[in-house]
């Protein structure tokens, strides 16, 4: 049981801190590119909406050259740490929340910049406007991405190693278990994994909603 409990928490570290990175990043990522001009923006989109579509299990491999012995960031000894699986997850997650959130900034966003523009607002007030107006859509837009978070095996089990008592993950333990001829138990994390995505994004509708009241 403590086994469980210990998996359980790790997934939902995982997983909530790597979409809050990614969050983060996309956010401000997505406004620089719906307010800036400039010629390579159409092929920095481009690689974008690539990277949405790309297989998770790519990214992990990425990831695993960049942290492994002979990558960049070899020396800080992070393959087979959470922090790995951090960093495959929100590179995962980064692609979706950017996409969804610049093209939202382009359809609706556009009205608000022209009124805030014409009031005398600088970019950085703009940007506070549009992401005070704009608090619904992009947590509804979080959600999509912390989805596609907690949902991953693929990249996790590359970068992570599925680890016993370190690494493990819920996605990591069902494919384990499943593999082992042990259904029973993938099915019971399964449906752990299940109520907690549920849960999770309930309440971060609830949250949008209540926002956007």
């Amino acid at each position: 049981m403590n086994e469980l409990i210990g998996i359980v928490l790790l997934s939902l570290f995982v997983s909530i801190t790597s979409t809050f990175i990614a969050s983060v990043i996309s956010v401000v990522f997505a406004f620089i590119l719906a307010n800036t001009e400039i010629k390579i923006k159409f092929v920095i989109i481009k690689f974008v909406n690539i990277f949405v579509n790309t297989p998770p299990v790519l990214m992990g491999l990425l990831v695993y050259l960049l942290v492994s012995r002979r990558g960049p960031l070899g020396s800080l000894s992070l393959l087979f740490t959470p922090a790995a699986m951090i960093l495959a997850q929100t590179l995962l997650v980064i692609p979706i929340v950017t996409s969804l959130t610049y093209a939202y900034l382009r359809e609706v966003g556009t009205e608000i910049k022209l009124n805030c523009y014409c009031l005398g607002a600088d970019d950085f007030e703009v940007f506070k406007i549009l992401i005070k107006e704009s608090k619904m859509q992009i947590l509804s837009i979080v959600t999509v991405g912390f989805g596609r978070a907690i949902s991953e095996v693929g990249a996790v089990m590359l970068v992570g190693g599925n680890i016993k008592g370190y690494t493990r993950v819920m996605t990591t333990y069902i494919a384990l278990e499943t593999g082992k001829g042990n259904f029973g138990n993938a099915l019971i994390i399964g449906g752990v994994l299940l109520l907690l995505s549920f849960l999770i994004n309930l309440g971060l509708n609830a949250g949008a909603k209540k926002i956007g009241d």
